[in-house]
């Protein structure tokens, strides 16, 4: 035994050495350990900006003589600017020389003495995202605006405003800010899961189609090793490659949470030391299956080409969950969580909600996932005892 472990941990440093010699297995350690965490904060700083960009709208306005009492409320509005707008409203939309325009009618003022409605035009363009929440800004105001005016004149004709709402409706949340937040930020537990796909993946298609392709796969299998040493040595280096990528990720996307301005987008999340390590519990047994799959599969590829069309594919199971989540909302149930990827998805959502479930069930799905490892890894070492999969070109 003590033997047969010195052989394996032989065969992890041949194979981590060979693996960062080579600059890509570097530049996809790197890449797919730093595209979540730099794309995150690019994202939430994006819309936190836009979010900032709202509270101070300027609002065109073609007809403003037509309702100066609408104008005066607008200009009373916090960070509201009124000017004058364009000719043609449509066109200077269109054309993006104005985010939003409204218009507002000849008629305005008398068919406001006479108490009828009257009907104020918005210019906007929907396909132009980031526009948006500003055409939504200058709707609540004049919807703001036009609540009140009703409630006025039903006061004028001495009638409570109560009377035309039958139904006061009352939010009882039951869910924490954690959760609500979590919601928003499921994103992370995907580029987790990726990056234990991606941190190994060029090891384990360079240590078996590589090596088959450069033919230095059979004077490795000639030495005195068993093969299922060789095969858990190649599935062992390809694994701490994964987990040092989940690492980095996982740190990463905690120090930019860090310099996110959450409160510009109404979201108070904590991360603390406990959801980190959580987060690593819940993502670091995938780090030993995702390598397993990459080899296996790998190892039935004559050419390190070959095996990259194989992961191209691979890389889009881990996605499904957070995919599928996203259109049909996944109630987590306890069986769910011993299933491979749905379950460390699930266990990393909830961690982030700030309701990380029993250490049990963490040692249940991570002991799954090593049997089913296990299971891959026996495999690979019957296929390495096959000549046309060490022969064959």
């Amino acid at each position: 035994m003590r033997r047969a472990i010195a052989q394996t941990l032989i065969v992890v440093r041949k194979e981590l050495k060979d693996a960062f010699r080579d600059r890509r297995s570097i530049y996809s350690v790197l890449i797919g350990s730093l595209f979540g965490p730099v794309l995150v904060g690019f994202m939430m700083n994006a819309i936190a900006d836009r979010q900032r960009e709202v509270e101070d709208v300027t609002i065109p306005v073609v007809g403003m003589a037509h309702a100066p009492a609408l104008m005066d409320w607008l200009r009373q509005q916090a960070g509201v600017t009124v000017i004058d707008g364009p000719a043609e409203p449509e066109a200077a939309v269109r054309d993006r020389k104005a985010d939003v325009v409204v218009v507002i009618p000849e008629d305005y003022a008398k068919k406001f003495r006479a108490s009828r409605p009257v009907e104020l035009r918005i210019v906007s363009d929907g396909s132009r995202n980031t526009s948006r929440p500003r055409v939504q800004r200058v709707r609540s105001l004049l919807q703001r605006y036009n609540a009140e005016i009703a409630s006025l004149r039903l006061m004028g004709r001495g009638i409570s405003p109560a009377v035309v709402q039958p139904l006061q409706l009352q939010d009882l949340e039951v869910s924490s800010a954690q959760q609500r937040a979590a919601a928003i930020l499921n994103f992370i537990p995907l580029f987790i899961v990726l990056a234990a796909f991606t941190g190994g993946m060029q090891i384990a298609t360079d240590s078996t189609a590589g090596e088959r392709e450069r033919g230095s796969l059979e004077p490795l299998l000639v030495n005195p090793a068993p093969r299922g040493v060789i095969a858990a040595g190649k599935w062992l280096g390809a694994a701490l490659s994964s987990m040092l990528s989940v690492f980095i990720t996982t740190t990463l996307c905690v120090a930019m949470l860090q310099f996110i301005p959450l409160q510009d987008l109404g979201i108070r999340f904590r991360l603390g030391p406990g959801h980190v390590a959580g987060l690593l519990a819940g993502a670091l047994p995938l780090c030993l299956l995702a390598p397993a799959i990459q080899t296996w599969l790998a190892t039935f590829a004559r050419s390190f080409k070959e095996a990259q069309s194989y992961m191209g594919f691979l890389i889009m199971v881990p996605m499904l969950p957070g995919v599928l989540s996203s259109v049909y909302p996944l109630a987590s149930q306890p069986w769910m969580y011993p299933i491979p990827m749905l379950g460390h998805h699930l266990l990393l959502v909830d961690v982030l909600g700030g309701k990380a479930p029993s250490p049990l069930v963490f040692a249940a799905s991570a002991a799954v996932t090593v049997l089913v490892a296990m299971a891959l890894v026996r495999m690979i070492t019957a296929l390495l005892s096959r000549e046309r999969i060490i022969f064959g070109r």
